[in-house]
């Protein structure tokens, strides 16, 4: 049997996106079809709501987040750190006790990001960095890509 995938359930057309929404990526939908994908939302497993107010990262990115030199702010300045890490550590549980070894996550987000994420001014602007589910995947060893990078193999999820 196959490895399972760790997917962002809003890929694959759950309703948990910041704005009640999803977006789905029919290839990711597929492989959920047949038992491949594995749907997380780690800011719902973290405790927030869907819908809920849009949060960014400010100070640096979700490692530092990890490492307390960041916060994940909402716009109002709430301070939703707490509900990112714990949604992170979910995800890497679940990871575990799946045996994931890679996942494909929602571009730009503050948990879900990949080498991309909103720049903490939320005007919509990008910059470098990763989630904070995403930089605690990359730690544990787990590849990540975006939907956007994801080629269908493992060769798309980077590690490093």
């Amino acid at each position: 049997m196959e490895t399972p995938l760790l997917v962002s359930a809003c890929l694959l057309g759950l309703p948990c996106r910041y704005d009640g929404g999803s977006c789905p990526a029919s290839v990711l939908q597929r492989l959920a079809a047949q038992g491949r994908a594995i749907p997380i939302c780690p800011e719902v497993a973290g405790g927030l709501p869907a819908p809920r107010p849009p949060a960014e990262i400010r100070g640096g990115d979700g490692g530092d987040v990890l490492d307390r030199r960041a916060r994940v702010v909402r716009e109002d300045g709430t301070d939703v750190s707490e509900a990112f890490i714990a949604g992170a550590r979910a995800a890497l549980h679940l990871a575990r006790r799946c045996g994931a070894t890679r996942a494909v996550l929602k571009a730009h987000s503050p948990s879900c990001g990949v080498g991309l994420i909103y720049d903490g001014t939320f005007s919509g602007r990008l910059t470098g960095g990763d989630g904070v589910t995403a930089a605690l995947l990359r730690r544990e060893g787990i590849a990540v890509a975006t939907e956007e990078d994801w080629q269908g193999d493992e060769s798309s999820a980077s590690s490093a």
